[in-house]
């Protein structure tokens, strides 16, 4: 059974999943959808668009699948996704896609912290941590498992690759390549994220190979095209150095320099 505090406004369009609680003077809107084992916060908003997956957690006054902030936007049907089990703190901000991808998504097991904004059209991925007051522009990729540290500010179209650990209150404006830490205004490469690989079993040998592709590409002297070429040459069968090359190739925004 689900329950339903008798302030809530919960519309009967509503989708609505078992055993999810809905606190005081929350406002479910017509087309939503919402998982099983749910939790949804006092005078947390809920709007058209929002498809919420199971055992999410969002605390009080959090604003969910709301207009994107975007003027070029008329309306229409697009969506916000939150995946199974993250957990959205008070007075978070995330808002629905426009036409142009037609969807924001936040992935599974995910923490996106208090007063965090995630704009129109972006992708967090699964396992991420967005901190206190972190602000991400409309258009930007978050890969899997990234941590960002709190009040930092990434701008449109950037990406952030997978496995990156963002110091808090950087300015990221260009795209930020897999396992690295990354730190300051604008933010700038200060190394490998290493306690983070090892957390996720990593190992030695690889680590070393990730390291040494960074070194050649930030620290050789070599223009960044004779660089990445060396880099491959030197790790040709290590899939984690492929990544990085096919992140770099496929980089709009330029890589953020040491």
């Amino acid at each position: 059974m689900s329950n339903f505090h008798p302030t809530a406004i919960v519309s009967p369009k509503a989708k609505i999943g078992n055993n999810v609680e809905i606190g005081p003077y929350a406002i479910i809107h017509d087309d939503v959808e919402i998982g099983d084992g749910t939790t949804i916060g006092a005078g947390a908003g809920i709007y058209n668009g929002a498809r919420i997956g199971a055992n999410v957690k969002i605390f009080q006054n959090a604003s969910v699948a709301n207009l994107p902030q975007d003027l070029k936007f008329d309306g229409g049907a697009t969506y916000l996704y939150i995946g199974d089990n993250s957990v959205i703190r008070e007075f978070a901000a995330l808002h629905r896609g426009t036409h142009a991808t037609g969807k924001t998504s936040i992935g599974k097991n995910c923490l996106i912290m208090a007063y965090a904004h995630v704009a129109h059209d972006c992708h967090v991925g699964d396992n991420c941590i967005l901190s206190n007051g972190v602000q991400i522009a409309g258009h930007v990729g978050i890969e899997e498992t990234v941590i960002i540290g709190g009040l930092s500010a990434i701008h449109q179209f950037c990406t952030i690759a997978k496995h990156c650990m963002i110091g808090g209150g950087s300015m990221i404006n260009t795209d930020v390549p897999p396992f690295i830490m990354t730190s300051g205004y604008p933010a700038r490469y200060m190394g490998l994220n290493i306690v983070g690989l090892r957390r996720r079993g990593f190992s030695n040998e690889t680590i070393e190979a990730i390291k040494e592709s960074y070194r050649i590409y930030y620290q050789s002297g070599l223009t960044p095209a004779t660089a990445k070429e060396k880099i491959g040459e030197k790790f040709p069968n290590d899939s984690n150095v492929k990544d990085i090359l096919a992140f770099m190739e496929k980089s709009t925004r330029g890589i953020i320099r040491k």
